[in-house]
């Protein structure tokens, strides 16, 4: 029987990770989605879209499956799929990889606001700007929601999801943007501080070099923890060097 492993999805390093192990002979690979972005990118080999049903009903897929190994190679903001992985691969004895791109990281000049939460992120703002770029997905904007004095422009790959803030523009936008592209529109619209989450990665940094060069605040979202004993690998190589043990070279 063929190694089969299972790509937690939804990442450019997922795709990655897909299209390299595909590559090679022999090796079957399953790439998961959670099916929330209604027109994902091409991905290598099988795809299934939607839950597993918790944990429980993710290790009988595994097993059912004959899976073995388990990539997450979700964003890194993706807390509780993180979390069923881990149990999931605990409870039927497979390795568990987890792929994560490297959270940003703060440079001269930069006004960087760590905040734990979406909740802490609107906590601050009436103290730094009134006209917001936001940029933490279409999901959780109810946290900004009270916030009937401030303007947003809210940018997602989807339409975002109420409840949100009163006076809300939609912006609908697939990465990658460039260092032009984001200093014109935090020009165009007036915004005088960016909310985004630690999502790392080159494809979206830009916003944060046009907020320097401008002098405007950034209200940073910090990723939420691993789950304990649980470390990531940063990129693709190393991924699959990991999983060297449980696939032909």
């Amino acid at each position: 029987m063929s190694p089969h492993v299972l790509i937690l999805g939804g990442t450019t390093e997922a795709r990655e990770l897909a299209a390299e192990l595909t590559s090679h002979p022999g090796i079957r690979v399953t790439t998961s989605l959670a099916g929330r972005v209604v027109r994902p990118g091409p991905v290598a080999g099988e795809v299934r879209v939607g839950g597993f049903g918790g944990v429980r009903g993710l290790a009988g897929w595994l097993r059912a499956e004959g899976v073995c190994a388990v990539v997450d190679a979700t964003h890194p903001f993706a807390e509780t799929i993180t979390a069923h992985a881990a149990r999931a691969a605990e409870l039927t004895g497979l390795p568990l990889v987890v792929l994560r791109r490297p959270g940003w990281q703060p440079g001269p000049g930069d006004r960087w606001h760590p905040v734990p939460s979406l909740d802490a992120a609107a906590g601050l703002l009436p103290r730094l700007g009134r006209r917001v770029l936001l940029t933490t997905g279409r999901l959780g904007l109810g946290a900004f929601a009270h916030l009937t004095e401030l303007h947003f422009v809210v940018r997602s790959v989807e339409p975002p999801e109420p409840p949100m803030p009163p006076h809300t523009r939609a912006l609908l936008a697939r990465g990658p943007f460039t260092l032009a592209d984001e200093t014109a529109l935090l020009r165009e619209h007036g915004i005088d501080v960016l909310v985004t989450k630690d999502s790392g990665g080159a494809a979206t940094s830009a916003k944060l070099t046009a907020a320097r060069e401008l002098g405007l605040p950034v209200v940073l979202v910090r990723r939420p923890p691993l789950p304990p004993g649980v470390t990531a690998v940063p990129d693709v190589a190393t991924a699959r060097a990991r999983l060297h043990t449980v696939l032909p070279e």
